[in-house]
Order: structure tokens, then C-alpha cells, then sequence
């Protein structure tokens, strides 16, 4: 059993490394989908109210609230697969939960990539036109996530890549930890 968490700030290169584990056959738990479930069940859009409810979870529910609502949806897959990828650990606290639940079978990897790349990155994919309509600019994205602790769960790394390169190049390197990963 293997569970790879990834961690990083906005842009980074989460959500491909996800995309390569999922053509690779290996399950992914997008930490995310918690929030954007929690949105839709209080009747709000998950594209304007992802990060309030973010903040509200943990408010109400403590720090690593997001990570056990994960816990059992990664157990689950892990019944069926020996390895399992958590996409989008945002806090040290998270970190301690998957550690803590997980032990020396849970490897945190932070995916890095400069702002200027980053934002470039979210203009492509439409995410940093939510700034034009009211919602966060990217600055305003990783000053939240660094409030919940991102840049202490970063340093806790086993693993750092740097993506900076080609996204062949990044994907290749993830395709090598993945299946490094299950040999």
C-alpha cells in the first residue's frame, strides 16, 4: 500500500499530476471535490464559494477537517488498488492526518512551480478570470492557502518537483514516481 500526497500552491501542476495517475490506472483523491460537495449541499457554486467554504470546514470542524472527510474515500480506493494519489493537501495539519493514518506508507511530494508560470497556467485554463469577476486573483488564492498552512506542509516534503519545464517533461517525471511507486 502507497499513498501519495501532492501538495502545492495554485498552478503548480496538482491536477496534471493527477491526470497522469488516472491514465496510469492509479486512483485519485482530489481533496477538492470535499469542498465543492460541501458547497452544493449548502446550495452554493462551488466556482465563487470554494474558498469561503474551505475556511468555514475547518472553522467549524478543526484544521484537518478536509483530510478526514478524505480518510475514508482514500480507504476505500485502497481496497482496490495498492496505491492511491491525494491531490491537494494544503496544510502541515492535513499532512499530520495522512501520516498519521497512513505511517511510512504516505509519501508528500510538492509540486513547485515561479508565480509568473503559475499564472500563466491559470489564465490558459479560464481559473484567474474568477479575479475580473469578483473572485480571488492568483495573489489572493496563495495568500489563502498559505493561511492554512501550505508553505509548512511544502517543507515536509519527502519529494520536491519543480515544474518549469515542458508539461511532457512534468508528466514524464510523474509517470517515473508512479510507477517507480508501484514496483
Amino acid at each position: 500500500m502507497t499513498v501519495i500526497g501532492t501538495v502545492g500552491l495554485p498552478g503548480s501542476g496538482k491536477s496534471e499530476a493527477a491526470t497522469v495517475a488516472d491514465d496510469l490506472g492509479v486512483p485519485v483523491v482530489t481533496m477538492g471535490n470535499v469542498i465543492r460537495q460541501e458547497c452544493r449541499d449548502r446550495g452554493l457554486d462551488p466556482a465563487t464559494h470554494h474558498g469561503e467554504i474551505a475556511k468555514t470546514l475547518r472553522e467549524e470542524n478543526g484544521p484537518d477537517a478536509i483530510a478526514e472527510r478524505s480518510l475514508p474515500i482514500i480507504e476505500s480506493k485502497l481496497e482496490k488498488a495498492e496505491t492511491v494519489v491525494v491531490d491537494g493537501i494544503r496544510s502541515d495539519v492535513e499532512v499530520a492526518a495522512f501520516t498519521e493514518a497512513f505511517g511510512d506508507e504516505f509519501t508528500l511530494v510538492s509540486i513547485e512551480a515561479p508565480f509568473e508560470t503559475r499564472a500563466e497556467r491559470l489564465e490558459v485554463r479560464g481559473r484567474d478570470a474568477n479575479a475580473e469577476e469578483g473572485g480571488e486573483s492568483l495573489a489572493e488564492r496563495d495568500e489563502r492557502e498559505r493561511g492554512f498552512g501550505m508553505d509548512d506542509a511544502m517543507a515536509q516534503a519527502d519529494l520536491v518537483i519543480e515544474n518549469d519545464g515542458s508539461l511532457v517533461a512534468f508528466h514524464d517525471r510523474i509517470h517515473t514516481l508512479l510507477t517507480e511507486e508501484h514496483s
